[in-house]
C-alpha cells in the first residue's frame, strides 16, 4: 500500500481496496467535463491518448466515443481488472498497464496526448514529469484536470467530511476551496502552458450514491482503517443521510490544466 507524508500524513492507502465501489460510485462526471476536454481539440479522432491513474477507467470508456485510441494506466492492479471488465462489456478495444507513471515503459513518442485525472498530486514528480514528457510526441499535450466537491457550499458534503474526519483525522482530503489553476515547477522544464480555467458543475445523487461516492474515497474505502471502523462510519454516515432529501445535487469544482511538450 502506497504511502506519502504529504497525503493523509503518512497513512497508508490503496484504491485496489475500494475497486468495486469506485466501478459502480465513481463514474459521476457529466457530460460537459467530457464535451471540455474536447473543446481543446483533445481525445478526439486521430489521437493516441494515454491516461493516467486510469483507475476503472472511466475517462477512456467516456472518450472513446470522440474516436481517439485510449491506453489507460494504474498502479492498482485491482483498479485495472475493473477497467477491463468495464470496457468489455461495452465493446471498447481500449488497452491498460498495470504500472506507476514513473516507470512506465511505453515506447517513446507514441501519445497525442497525456491525460491525469484527480491523480497528478499522487505522482513523484522529479520522475513522473520526464517519463510522461518521453512518451508524448512532439508537440503532444498533458492535460491535467480535478474535479472535487465544495463543502463550504454543500451542507451534506460538509457534514460527510466531519464524519470522514472523525473516524479518519488523518484524512487530509478535506476542505477543498476554489482555487486558480496551478501549474507545478517541476512541469515549466518540460512543458509550457496552453490554457487553464475551472469551472462549476451540480452533480446529482441519491442517498445511496453518495454514500457510494464517499465509501470509495481515499479517506475511507481505500484508506487503511481497520474494517470495524470503516463500518462504524457507514452506519453514522447512512444515518445521517436518512435526515437529507432522497436525491439532491452536489457542488463541485472543475479544474483543467493543458500544457503542451517543449523540444529538449
Amino acid at each position: 500500500m502506497p504511502s506519502n507524508s504529504a497525503i493523509d500524513h503518512g497513512r497508508a492507502f490503496d484504491w485496489g481496496r475500494a475497486s468495486s465501489d469506485y466501478a459502480k460510485y465513481r463514474d459521476i462526471y457529466p457530460d460537459e467535463f467530457f464535451e471540455r476536454i474536447v473543446g481543446e481539440g483533445l481525445c478526439v479522432a486521430g489521437q493516441d491518448v494515454l491516461d493516467l491513474g486510469t483507475g476503472t477507467g472511466v475517462l477512456p470508456r467516456h472518450m472513446a466515443k470522440y474516436g481517439a485510441r485510449f491506453t489507460g494506466a494504474d498502479v492498482a492492479e485491482n483498479q485495472i481488472a475493473e477497467a477491463r471488465r468495464m470496457s468489455a462489456e461495452l465493446g471498447l478495444n481500449i488497452d491498460y498497464v498495470v504500472s506507476p507513471t514513473e516507470t512506465l515503459g511505453l515506447p517513446d513518442a507514441s501519445f497525442d496526448v497525456v491525460t491525469a485525472c484527480q491523480c497528478f498530486f499522487y505522482f513523484d514528480l522529479k520522475t513522473a514529469v520526464p517519463n510522461i514528457h518521453r512518451m508524448l510526441k512532439n508537440g503532444g499535450s498533458l492535460l491535467i484536470l480535478y474535479m472535487n466537491w465544495l463543502p463550504d457550499e454543500s451542507e451534506i458534503a460538509k457534514k460527510t467530511e466531519e464524519l470522514v474526519l472523525k473516524y479518519n483525522p488523518l484524512w487530509s482530503g478535506a476542505g477543498w476551496k476554489r482555487k486558480p489553476s496551478y501549474t507545478p515547477p517541476a512541469l515549466l522544464e518540460y512543458f509550457e502552458p496552453v490554457s487553464a480555467g475551472s469551472f462549476d458543475i451540480d452533480v446529482p445523487f441519491t442517498r445511496e450514491s453518495w454514500h457510494g461516492r464517499i465509501r470509495a474515497c481515499r479517506g475511507v474505502g481505500a484508506s487503511s482503517l481497520p474494517p470495524d471502523v470503516i463500518a462504524d462510519f457507514e452506519r453514522e454516515h447512512l444515518a445521517y443521510l436518512e435526515t437529507v432529501p432522497p436525491s439532491f445535487t452536489i457542488i463541485h469544482d472543475v479544474n483543467m490544466l493543458h500544457v503542451r511538450k517543449k523540444p529538449l
